[in-house]
């Protein structure tokens, strides 16, 4: 699909993939086989996985998870899902790792990054593609054990771990609950991310921003739904980490043509593209690329000035930055995001 945008592969970069939601369903086999797991009802005849409304998606997500045991399985992983990106063209990307998955199967978290890690630097190996991680703490469980993940975090620094987040049902749960957790976790230097704005209105979106000190804020397109947050996002420079294909399929939308994320844009908001749980969605990076470009006109310049976006907003340093920086073409002033 990405032809008509001509002129050689176009960079790409993304901040919101969830690691285990990455996993391809041949990968899951794999492992199933190597544990002797039986996993029938996990995926559908075409090979797909197999679910049909949210609850059904998390029950799914959640078996495909539990599959990853040991550290290996998880470089496994990482090298996969980052080796099929740079495929696509992407030169950076940030993987949302969840502590408390990998203690369901067993793991400490430090055998977990541990692993992760070592599939991060041997994708870059081979193929030159940056990654960073960002832990997070799951709503639903509560503020303490998302003050569990926050203090794991920052009491075993890792040099790719780099950033902390909120996911989980954004509907349990006020962020206000969890606005220590956060500030543990920005004092320690990580930048900070909260999902809001998908299950729930506008009114999530704004107390993220308001008790937990946000730059960036995953998914957020139901921001558009309230005007005034809308001038507020744009004004402040708030990064909205959208996944179009994730919404369409969750049923948030109808639709690409019904997505806002081109009126959230057109309205001055800084915007990213990014893939989710890619293979439950049945999308990737590149498909959530030229589908946006196919569908709301968007030129090539556009889309180069979205992937600027996210290296700006990027949870790297400087150096890293200004590096991924340099591997992307000049964009006039007119297309900057």
């Amino acid at each position: 699909m990405e032809a008509p945008l001509g002129r050689g592969p176009l960079p790409k970069a993304e901040l919101h993939v969830h690691v285990e939601g990455a996993a391809p369903p041949d990968l899951v086999r794999r492992l199933a086989e190597k544990y002797s797991v039986d996993i029938g009802g996990l995926f559908n005849e075409d090979g797909g996985y197999d679910w049909q409304d949210f609850s059904s998606f998390l029950a799914v997500y959640d078996k495909a998870s539990r599959l990853f045991r040991a550290p290996e399985d998880y470089a496994l992983l990482s090298e996969t899902y980052l080796r099929q990106l740079a495929a696509e063209g992407a030169i950076y990307a940030e993987l949302t790792i969840s502590p408390d998955h990998a203690a369901g199967a067993g793991l400490s978290y430090a055998a977990y990054v541990g692993g992760l890690a070592e599939g991060i630097e041997r994708a870059r190996a081979e193929t030159g593609i940056e990654a960073r991680m960002i832990a997070i703490g799951v709503r639903h469980f509560g503020a303490q054990a998302v003050e569990r993940v926050a203090l794991q975090v920052t009491g075993a620094p890792h040099p790719l771990v780099t950033g902390f987040g909120l996911a989980g049902d954004e509907r349990e749960g006020h962020p206000a609950s969890f606005a220590r957790a956060f500030r543990i976790a920005g004092e320690a230097g990580l930048g900070l991310t909260a999902h809001a704005g998908e299950f729930a209105g506008p009114e999530s979106v704004a107390a993220a921003l308001d008790f937990l000190k946000v730059r960036r804020i995953g998914h957020g397109v139901r921001a558009i739904e309230d005007p005034a947050l809308v001038e507020r996002l744009a004004a402040e420079g708030i990064v909205l980490e959208v996944c179009p294909g994730s919404n369409l399929a969750l049923g948030l939308y109808g639709a690409l043509r019904f997505h806002p994320v081109n009126l959230l844009r057109r309205a001055g908001c800084r915007i990213t593209l990014n893939s989710d749980d890619p293979p439950f969605f049945r999308t990737t990076l590149g498909q959530e690329y030229a589908s946006c470009a196919e569908v709301f006109g968007w030129s090539r310049e556009d889309l180069i000035a979205i992937t600027g976006c996210a290296i700006d907003a990027a949870f790297c340093d400087d150096e890293t930055r200004a590096a991924l920086r340099r591997r992307l073409p000049a964009v006039p002033a007119q297309w900057q995001t």
